[in-house]
């Protein structure tokens, strides 16, 4: 059986828009807990929004619904039944953010805090209500510290979304009991459904009006009185939610931690050392907790929820599970001074993130019986301690990576504890110098045409005389990975220079390939040969004073890409 809290927020632009305007710039100047918020303007004004139809009230004070100007009015009727109506565009996204930082603040409540609509939050409170002395309790609980920061909301809770919704907007306060979602929400209207606007208006044409009158009604029946089967099948679908016969996922605005270990504050914390003891104590629960279950957790997260709404929440990652309490208040001493306590702190939460199993073998007892001269759980907890102070992904290892040009054989990948193996090398690979070129510098060749080795080359203004050479390797050109850069305003209509991409016959194709080349080199006479994809032939080459290179020809003679190969300087031999 799962509980859900649906948390209304009634005007919530207006709410919004009169939190954000009374919050000062100094924080001494900031409203405290406890005292009377700034009085709403008395004046009628609406939140105006641009419609299909024009513009039209979005959201509108007391004052401008007592004119009879509400949410869907025309603007331009809301100005003639009020000529002086104050008026701003309604911001949507600013609306949205305000009311996830809220569901992060909720989130003391439950791990699950979902959106619900503009104007709400739905709470799965499933094992959580004990926590608070019961749902009654919690309930009160949330009423006030909603109360406190002066946001105007209704509560509802029952064992479905759609009931707990319809119990917030129209009998806020009630509970209700598993099962008993048929009964009560029999006398409540079709509004509270959730419905469209348009459905809504044509349940009540047929003087459908209380949701206990769909029940007796005929499905098929009830389908066909709607235009488009869609509108049917829709309030179906709000009623079976409502009823709990059928699924109503929520989408949680943070992934549920594994495990959450809290800490109600008597008073409200004010002091960075109440907060540091109030950490060691999580970390030594969710720590016995984990141990228990023979597992350790690769990140932990700590939330301070402020008096005034506020969460302030700092983060660790590790390399590997661990589940040591010293490790882990070490790790977080670093970023603890970024816990701002505000007005005061009233709850703390440890969560524990990416759970799993850990390597609990015993270690070696002298370094001579070690299987490795390198200790992965020492070199994990120095890796942790340099991201947690200079930043997440900053520890990074090299890794071999599948690719024919050797520039692209290694790649730069985060550490996970695991220093990776050694590169394997392909047998039909020749030997690599330890130390490459990057990129690789042009130079100028002498050589035997068209496949003979270097003679005599000159790098960095230095000529060097070849002894001896062995080559050559032979690297083909990467074509499933090479996408060539996009054709010039001059090129051709039609010409694409995908072409190079193998999806043309050599055989069957070869006059439509000679075509498109000629266009394609006739429009970028000037065009480096660079830009084509070309093979590689690679030669380990010994000077006369026994100095060793590895230099390559870029592009092979009379290839059809491009004119004379080029040659270039790519590594060093020790």
């Amino acid at each position: 059986m799962k509980r859900y809290l649906s948390v209304w927020f009634p005007g919530w632009p207006l709410t919004r828009l009169r939190r954000a305007r009374r919050q000062p710039t100094s924080a001494s100047a900031r409203t405290r807990p406890g005292e009377k918020p700034a009085e709403p303007p008395r004046k009628p004004f609406v939140l105006v929004e641009d419609g299909g139809h024009g513009l039209r009230v979005a959201a509108a004070n007391a004052s401008a619904r007592a004119l009879g100007i509400s949410a869907g009015l025309g603007f331009t009727d809301a100005r003639a039944r009020c000529p002086d109506l104050l008026h701003e565009d309604i911001d949507r996204e600013a609306d949205r953010a305000a009311l996830e930082r809220i569901g992060d603040w909720m989130v003391r409540l439950s791990p699950i805090v979902a959106i619900d609509g503009d104007d709400g939050l739905m709470i799965e409170t499933t094992g959580c209500d004990h926590l608070h002395g019961g749902e009654e309790a919690m309930i009160e609980t949330v009423a006030a510290l909603l109360e406190r920061n002066a946001i105007p909301h209704r509560l509802g809770l029952a064992s479905t979304p759609g009931a707990a919704s319809a119990l917030a907007r129209d009998w806020p306060g009630h509970i209700l009991a598993d099962g008993e979602e048929a009964a009560g929400l029999a006398e409540l209207p079709i509004s509270a459904l959730r419905l469209s606007e348009e459905a809504e208006t044509l349940l009540k044409r047929f003087g459908l009006r209380r949701i206990g009158q769909l029940y007796g009604i005929d499905r098929k029946a009830l389908g066909r009185r709607f235009q488009s089967r869609a509108a049917g099948d829709a309030v179906l679908l709000r009623l079976d939610q409502a009823l709990g016969l059928r699924r109503e996922p929520l989408t949680p605005l943070t992934e549920a931690p594994s495990h959450i270990t809290r800490l109600p504050c008597p008073e409200p914390l004010l002091a960075t050392e109440g907060v540091q003891s109030g950490l060691e104590q999580l970390a030594d629960e969710l720590c016995a907790k984990l141990t228990g279950l023979g597992q350790g957790a690769r990140a932990f997260a700590f939330h301070a929820f402020r008096a005034d709404g506020e969460v302030s929440s700092v983060s660790v990652t590790l390399a590997r599970p661990v589940r040591t309490p010293k490790h882990i208040l070490r790790l977080f001493s670093e970023k603890l001074d970024q816990i701002d306590p505000g007005f005061g702190i009233d709850l703390l939460m440890l969560e524990a993130r990416r759970t799993g199993p850990m390597d609990i073998s015993a270690p070696a007892l002298s370094g001579d019986l070690a299987a490795s001269d390198t200790d992965p759980v020492l070199l994990s907890a120095l890796a942790d301690r340099i991201t947690a102070k200079l930043g997440e992904g900053t520890v990074k290892v090299t890794e071999a990576h599948e690719s024919h040009l050797p520039e692209q054989a290694e790649r730069k990948a985060g550490f996970d504890g695991e220093l990776p193996g050694p590169a394997i090398t392909p047998a039909d690979h020749g030997p690599r110098p330890i130390r490459l070129i990057d990129p690789p510098e042009e130079i100028k060749v002498l050589a035997e045409v068209p496949d003979g080795p270097p003679l005599r080359f000159i790098w960095r203004r230095v000529p060097h005389a070849v002894t001896r050479a062995d080559g050559p390797e032979r690297l083909a050109p990467e074509w499933w990975t090479w996408t060539a850069p996009p054709p010039p305003s001059a090129s051709p209509e039609g010409i694409d220079r995908k072409w190079l991409k193998p999806k043309l016959d050599p055989r069957a194709d070869a006059a439509l390939i000679a075509k498109i080349r000629a266009e394609l080199e006739a429009a970028d006479p000037g065009e480096p040969v660079s830009n084509l994809p070309r093979a590689r032939d690679y030669y380990r080459i010994e000077d006369e004073e026994g100095r060793r290179f590895w230099l390559f020809r870029q592009g092979l003679y009379e290839d059809g890409r491009g004119g004379a190969p080029l040659w270039f300087m790519h590594g060093l031999f020790a």
